[in-house]
């Protein structure tokens, strides 16, 4: 399945807007990660556990749009957006989404 942030397939004209198409992960960090991160924070650095959880995240967000995406029929998502946000101040919540369409 084609995946794009662009609203258009070049080459491939949309035959069938199918709809909006979601997947939404929450996601908590354990408390041995915060302490890591936290002190990665102090002295200065990547936090390679942060960036490892949003990979994850991303990678299941996708995938659950996808899922949907199929299920409809479609050929493509349009439009995909991942968004980051925290909820409760201590989980991250992990969104993408887009427009399912059918292509000629």
């Amino acid at each position: 399945m084609i995946l794009t942030t662009t609203n258009t397939v070049e080459g491939r004209p949309i035959q069938q807007y199918l709809g909006l198409v979601a997947g939404e992960v929450i996601l908590g960090v354990n408390v041995f990660k915060d302490i890591a991160a936290g002190f990665r924070n102090i002295v200065g650095g990547r936090s390679g556990k942060y960036e490892e959880e949003l990979r994850k995240g991303r990678d299941h967000a996708v995938a659950e749009m996808l899922q949907y995406a199929q299920q409809l029929g479609a050929d493509a998502v349009v439009g995909v957006k991942i968004d980051y946000e925290t909820v409760g101040g201590q989980m991250l919540m992990i969104t993408a989404s887009g427009t399912a369409v059918k292509l000629s």
